[in-house]
């Protein structure tokens, strides 16, 4: 099953001629996940021919306009197109306010069902959970209420070795062994076959933690620990140190240096000035610390 990334934006609040503001996609099976949606965000959808009806989910980190300020348009653009179907959306408290004002001033009235929650972006709890996955908060120490978000696949069915499988199963119970589950006989429930001898384990769930703006916190590390793909900002060279604490961000060092503290897998870095036209001193910075480390630039895809 699909489990992707697309960057769609990796500017931070002022945008430059090839970086757009926050915006990423999570696609996993059948179903996409929109994680923040900074200005522009429904045109990089175009340009990477996305189609809008097949996100279902919306997830928004903080309300800086460089997260959130893409989201109404998109709502709206949606609504012209005709959909239907109910969108979830979550995000801190103050959100649904924000919309409502901006429905009732311009005379919207969506035709499709928008089902607002709001997360304390506090807490690291469970929020979201469907067929594909479990979504949890993750607390950002930023200047005003944020949280990131850990995408976790739900563990995936055993593999069923079919030269090991004896003759006339029924799907139903083919399903039960890729569970886990022996199979018994229904009328004796004599154990017919043992889990064990015909499976193998399953492929290992994948995972994504989206990290927003936030000073750099190294008790996360335990809430990230072993993920398979990390995305944290990383606004400032470390010779900004001080400009980092003082704006609540992190710098290139600091990102890579949780990324090794909670031993993920991979980490992609962005949110990045607008001083910074070129951005090879990032990189440089974070792989010197943490050597699988990657630019999230636009356009950037990432399969697990």
């Amino acid at each position: 099953m699909e489990f992707e990334l697309k960057i769609l934006g990796s500017a931070s609040a002022t945008p430059v001629m090839d970086r757009h503001h926050t915006a990423q996609l999570l696609t996993v099976g059948g179903s996409q996940y929109l994680i923040d949606c900074g200005e522009g965000t429904q045109r990089r959808l175009l340009e990477y021919k996305i189609r809008h009806p097949r996100i279902h989910t919306i997830f928004i980190s903080h309300l800086h306009g460089d997260h959130f300020f893409g989201l109404f348009g998109l709502l709206g653009t949606m609504h012209l197109h005709g959909r239907t179907d109910p969108l979830q959306l979550f995000g801190p408290p103050g959100l649904d306010e924000i919309l409502t004002t901006q429905f009732r001033y311009s005379g919207t009235k969506l035709n499709f069902e928008l089902l607002f929650t709001a997360v304390d972006t506090t807490q690291h709890q469970q929020i979201f959970e469907d067929k594909q996955l479990t979504v949890h908060t993750l607390p950002m120490q930023h200047r005003i209420p944020c949280c990131g978000y850990l995408f976790r696949e739900k563990p995936r069915r055993r593999h069923l070795v079919k030269e090991q499988l004896p003759a006339g199963l029924t799907p139903t119970q083919l399903a039960s062994l890729a569970q886990g589950e022996d199979v018994y006989d229904p009328a004796t429930r004599a154990l017919l076959v043992r889990n064990a001898d015909v499976t193998t384990d399953p492929t290992p769930s994948r995972s994504y933690a989206f990290c927003s703006d936030t000073l750099y916190l190294p008790g996360l590390a335990t809430l990230l620990h072993g993920v398979d793909l990390l995305y944290h900002e990383a606004t400032f060279l470390d010779e900004m140190r001080e400009r980092a604490a003082l704006t609540h961000h992190s710098t290139a060092h600091q990102a890579a240096l949780l990324a090794q503290q909670a031993q993920v897998k991979q980490l992609l870095i962005g949110h990045f000035s607008s001083r910074y036209r070129d951005l090879a001193p990032l990189l440089a910075e974070a792989q010197a610390v943490f050597p699988n480390t990657e630019l999230g630039v636009e356009g950037k895809t990432v399969s697990l």
